[in-house]
């Protein structure tokens, strides 16, 4: 019998410093300083928190703490929101090719997902087809909201942008909707690390919210979508949604009900949620079939090495079953079988060639 697998399906990865094309620098679209000590936009900075950001300490950081594979996503900060065309679609091929680079040098360490703007529709397209058919990348990375072509913010699930997602049916990908950017679109002034704190939490939620108002779970078949940071919000909101559609019908002409969507076996949820009260709602409402694992590594908000939070990876899951909220078996899905269905779908010959690789 083999050994179960430990998958994180939700890490990061930072290019290091010299990798970095020049031109994104010159913009100031993003960039990493020699010392490897802060990541840079124009009038923004953040500290690099933890050796892991890179590659090779990535890989020692997983070895470390017995993760056999990381789903690896785009970094936020290049959702493209607010750039020229030309300077978007270079810095969006540069994410995509790099991450591309990592799945084929690492296939037995790293899935790579890739990225593309929904602000203009025959671009994506042309991104996604390319990523699919030429660089072997199957995880569509999504903002949970655009800035589009006139500045206006937009939800990613607006019916505008079907022709996306039937594609992304058309090529069974794995779609992972992430929340960025809430300090350009709400007018509160960023202290306190309030946008990461609470309103990533109410992005997600709003996404969710329009994805299952569409049902685009039955829509597009071949998609499995995946809310980060357990898309918190849309468990314990869900009850104000149902209340909402039912006694006001007329906001809602054409629109499919909340309830439809709840456990649907299209729809993931990663575990990043903290603590074991909002694991558990999530667990009741959704299933443990349709919750992944996610680390959120190398950010300060994942799962990572804290005296100071007596933390570590995978704590969460560990407490739940400590705690009897999972048994084994939904435990050791989590980590494995869940993360590989999101990946895959009904899709065994895949499932089977990522195993190899992974056992090598």
């Amino acid at each position: 019998m083999k050994r179960k697998l430990r998958i994180n399906g939700h890490s990061h990865l930072l290019p290091y410093p010299e990798e970095i094309p020049q031109f994104m620098k010159d913009k100031e679209i993003f960039w990493v300083d020699d010392e490897r000590r802060y990541m840079l936009q124009k009038g923004w900075s953040r500290p690099v928190t933890h050796s892991s950001f890179f590659l090779d300490e990535k890989l020692e950081w997983m070895e470390d703490n017995k993760i056999d594979h990381a789903v690896v996503l785009n970094l936020s900060q290049l959702y493209g929101n607010g750039l020229r065309l030309e300077m978007m679609k270079k810095a969006l091929r540069f994410q995509n090719d790099f991450n591309a680079k990592i799945q084929q040098n690492h296939a037995s360490k790293f899935t790579c997902g890739f990225v593309i703007h929904p602000g203009f529709i025959q671009g994506a397209l042309w991104e996604i087809e390319r990523c699919v058919e030429e660089l072997g990348l199957n995880v569509l990375c999504l903002p949970t909201h655009f800035m589009d072509s006139i500045g206006q913010w937009r939800s990613v699930f607006d019916q505008e942008n079907d022709a996306i997602f039937e594609l992304a049916n058309k090529y069974n990908l794995a779609i992972e909707i992430h929340p960025y950017d809430g300090d350009k679109m709400i007018k509160l002034e960023n202290t306190s690390w309030r946008f990461h704190l609470i309103w990533m939490l109410a992005q997600c939620g709003d996404a969710y919210h329009f994805y299952t108002l569409n049902g685009m779970q039955e829509r597009f078949p071949n998609i499995r979508t995946c809310f980060a940071h357990g898309g918190q919000m849309a468990q314990m909101n869900l009850g104000r949604r149902i209340q909402g559609f039912d006694g006001r019908p007329d906001l809602f002409d054409g629109k499919t009900h909340p309830r439809k969507a709840v456990g649907h076996p299209n729809i993931y949820f990663d575990t990043l949620v903290h603590d074991t009260d909002s694991f558990n709602l999530m667990l009741k409402r959704q299933g443990s079939n349709q919750i992944i694992m996610g680390l959120d590594d190398p950010y300060p908000l994942g799962e990572m090495e804290s005296e100071a939070q007596s933390s570590y990876p995978g704590k969460l899951l560990d407490l739940a079953k400590e705690r009897d909220i999972i048994d084994q078996n939904q435990y050791d899905d989590i980590w494995e079988d869940n993360v590989l269905r999101w990946l895959f779908g009904n899709d065994q010959k895949k499932i089977n060639d990522l195993i190899q690789k992974i056992l090598g």
